[in-house]
């Protein structure tokens, strides 16, 4: 059911769209809000096209998310979100994106509000309305003034591309111009990445650098912590057993330090000892000293008494 709001604008819950320019810049701040609040988050406007899809839009989400949040660049990307351009039927591409704003969570994107409209789609073609992903959207994204839109069909394993050419001082262009791959790659000036078919993948790369997606990221990861703590382990062996090489040496010096106490003891009795017998050999030769003078005094007294 409709429901008539300010300024001649009406929400209709079938068919929910943002206010058109001249009444989005008659509403108050708080007129605004409300009608935010009002339009939806979440609505189904394609059938699932099953796994395929599924992965391969998942796995370009999360190689740009992690690259972006890597290299610190402010570029918002988001899958799925519902997006409001003014008066315009919403929809929700497989990857949008949005370069120098806040890469902050969102539960839709409403251009009125955000004061900007997205710079990048990209759709995942498998089992949908390929007419809609192909003709349609080609026509509606650059009359949006979406600088570039990407598909890519899942299926055949293909990749197309298309830009808005520079726009003159007089007015926007609204004509798309086909991307041309160089040597298998498509540019975006977006990303600044290129594009490129890989297996049944779609690959990103920053020069001749590929990105690496999550599973392979976590791999690579995986085999430099193991190498990590297996230095670690071999490093804890080695100061284990320098530590008791270290403890061992200390063991030794200690003995070898009692040993030479040891001795050093033992020489200090043998010095007092020989000093002891030092004395005793001075005392016994003064005593004998001693006799032999009395004795020559005794022959002299001998020797004189004879001659009386």
């Amino acid at each position: 059911m409709r429901q008539a709001l300010e300024h001649g604008y009406a929400f209709d819950p079938d068919d929910p769209r943002a206010p058109s320019e001249a009444t989005w810049e008659r509403m108050t701040d708080e007129e605004r809000a409300r009608v935010v609040d009002m339009l939806p988050s979440e609505f189904e406007l394609e059938p699932p096209e099953g796994d395929p899809h599924r992965v391969a839009a998942a796995q370009v989400i999360a190689t740009l998310d992690a690259y972006f949040r890597r290299s610190g660049r402010r570029i918002y990307l988001s899958s799925n979100l519902a997006v409001f351009y003014p008066d315009e039927p919403a929809f929700a591409p497989d990857l949008l994106a949005v370069l120098d704003v806040e890469p902050g969570e969102r539960m839709k994107w409403v251009v009125g509000a955000e004061r900007k409209g997205l710079d990048l789609v990209l759709e995942v073609a498998y089992a949908g309305n390929l007419t809609k992903d192909f003709e349609t959207n080609v026509e509606r994204y650059a009359r949006l003034g979406i600088s570039e839109y990407f598909i890519f069909d899942r299926r055949r394993l293909s990749l197309r591309g298309y830009r808005l050419p520079p726009a003159d001082t007089a007015r926007r262009a609204r004509s798309y111009q086909p991307v041309l791959p160089q040597a298998g790659r498509f540019a975006s000036q977006v990303l600044g990445l290129e594009l490129a078919v890989e297996g049944s993948k779609l690959r990103f790369f920053s020069g001749t650098a590929k990105l690496e997606e999550a599973d392979e990221l976590i791999a690579r990861l995986g085999v430099m912590l193991d190498d990590v703590l297996t230095r670690k382990d071999e490093a804890e062996l080695r100061a284990a057993d320098e530590a008791s090489r270290a403890e061992e040496a200390e063991l030794r010096a200690e003995a070898e330090a009692r040993r030479a106490e040891a001795e050093a003891r033992r020489a200090e009795v043998e010095a007092r000892r020989a000093e002891a017998e030092a004395r005793r050999a001075e005392v016994e030769a003064r005593r004998a000293s001693d006799l032999e003078r009395q004795l020559a005094e005794a022959r002299a007294e001998i020797e004189r008494l004879r001659r009386n």
